[in-house]
């Protein structure tokens, strides 16, 4: 697969900003290349532009090279960042799974680009047949994420791989919620896929919404055309430094999952004994998708108890749906006691 092709042409053409730490690699000892103040250390220094040492941890923890890794300013930079680089303006067109992360829709609106919605089966589940059918000539990316957001399941693994060896395009499969599944993540296929871009994300099972970062994995044509059309200093000191701490503590993060896969198991086995709950639905995710006599009305009730879930009524495939994340085991006790009194 040529990926040039499939990119804008005034991406292709562009010659990206050159930063002051793009032109040395290394420290120095003394720096006076970018009109920085040199007081107040270690803030008055532009932070690496491609956050090599961070790059070198998460490479160690997720058994991705160092070279395949994309920074971000949370998932959602290089969710636009794919559109601006292979999607032209009111002429190419993205295909995606419906219902999922709305992000994807809302980057395509920026942009300005079609989005082609296929809907998933009774199931929550996807047809690589369909998606493709889907497409035409100016289809540059598809969008997948497994598990799935707001359904909770993982898709189907093979139906993955058709696609992925049927798409003449880019194929990007969002695991956000991967740390919580028992399928494993993806990555372990990029070598096979160039096609294939893979996000994830600190945010969920690392704790870490607060700082916003998030990561891509893809082939090193792809890292190096995201990185030729980031923002230079897209990700400050202060996010860099806390998610090398983080990093350290990767055991801390396996005891957070496993305490919330064993809350997941009480929180659904809960929920289904509740006469309001109509359905459960299976999830692979830190949230559960739970049907509701009322969705609205139910979701009202508890943002009076000053609890808050989200509210999906409106949402395809999701008629008086709530989808509410796995908490403490106090903080789902609470949630419960409320909903037993509707």
């Amino acid at each position: 697969m040529d990926i040039q092709k499939l990119l804008r042409e005034n991406i292709r053409q562009l010659h990206p900003y050159s930063c002051a730490r793009d032109e040395f690699k290394g420290e120095a000892s003394v720096y006076l290349d970018a009109n920085e103040n040199p007081y107040n250390a270690p803030y008055n220094r532009y932070p690496d532009p491609l956050q090599w040492e961070v790059k070198e941890q998460i490479s160690k923890v997720k058994n991705v090279p160092a070279e395949n890794i994309f920074l971000g300013n949370g998932s959602d930079e290089p969710i636009d960042l794919l559109f601006r680089a292979f999607c032209e303006p009111r002429l190419d067109n993205v295909v995606a799974i419906e219902p999922t992360y709305g992000m994807y829709k809302v980057s395509a609106a920026i942009n300005d680009v079609e989005y082609r919605k296929v809907l998933l089966d009774e199931n929550f589940q996807f047809s690589a047949e369909k998606l493709l059918a889907a497409t035409n000539l100016y289809t540059k990316i598809i969008w997948l994420c497994s598990p799935n957001n707001p359904t909770g399941n993982s898709l189907d693994r093979n139906e993955i791989v058709k696609l992925l060896n049927s798409f003449e395009g880019i194929v990007v499969l969002d695991e956000a919620y991967i740390d919580f599944a028992t399928d494993g993540s993806f990555s372990e296929q990029l070598s096979k896929y160039p096609n294939l871009v893979i996000l994830q994300t600190f945010s969920k099972a690392w704790g870490n919404a607060a700082i916003r970062l998030g990561m891509a994995f893809a082939s090193l044509e792809i890292i190096a055309i995201l990185n030729k059309i980031k923002y230079p200093y897209n990700i400050n000191i202060l996010t860099q430094k806390h998610i090398l701490t983080s990093l350290k503590n990767a055991n801390q993060v396996k005891t957070w999952v496993k305490t919330i896969l064993t809350e997941r198991t009480v929180l659904i086995d809960s929920l289904q004994k509740l006469s309001l709950v109509q359905h459960v639905y299976a999830t692979d995710a830190n949230f559960v998708l739970v049907k509701v006599a009322n969705a609205n009305a139910t979701y009202q009730y508890l943002v009076d108890k000053s609890i808050i879930v989200r509210n999906r009524n409106t949402v395809t495939l999701c008629n008086d749906c709530l989808r509410i994340t796995v908490g403490t085991p106090e903080e789902n006790k609470t949630l419960l006691e409320e909903l037993k009194k509707l």
